[in-house]
């Protein structure tokens, strides 16, 4: 009896990869998206939590926002983040598809083994 083929990883777009991990680059970001992890939060309870000037959180907020990770809306004048679950999904697509092929599937690939 043939032998299932394993389900094939998702494809790997390396530009969409590097905007996503260029987003999450530096620390403040990564806080930023700690914190959103329950929900949508004001620009106000960011900066508290973070004790972040406005300024550099604003610069922060663009990044991850122009990488289409959070999203925001505006109540009054004040403003709201989110995260975008489908740019955390892409990030974990891609994460998964950079993963080492098993030596048998590598072998069907090239087939042959160099060695």
């Amino acid at each position: 009896m043939p032998v299932a083929a394993a389900p094939r990883p998702p494809r790997l777009d390396a530009d969409r990869l590097g905007t996503l991990c260029h987003a999450l680059s530096d620390r403040t970001r990564l806080e930023i998206v700690a914190l959103l992890r329950d929900g949508e939060r004001c620009v106000c309870d960011l900066q508290d939590a973070l004790d972040a000037a406005q300024s550099r959180l604003s610069f922060h907020l663009r990044v991850l926002k122009d990488a289409g990770l959070v999203s925001d809306r505006r109540d009054g004048r004040w403003s709201y983040y989110a995260l975008v679950p489908d740019a955390l999904r892409e990030l974990h697509d891609g994460a998964v598809a950079l993963q080492p092929r098993p030596l048998r599937r590598r072998l069907e690939v090239l087939g042959e083994c160099c060695g």
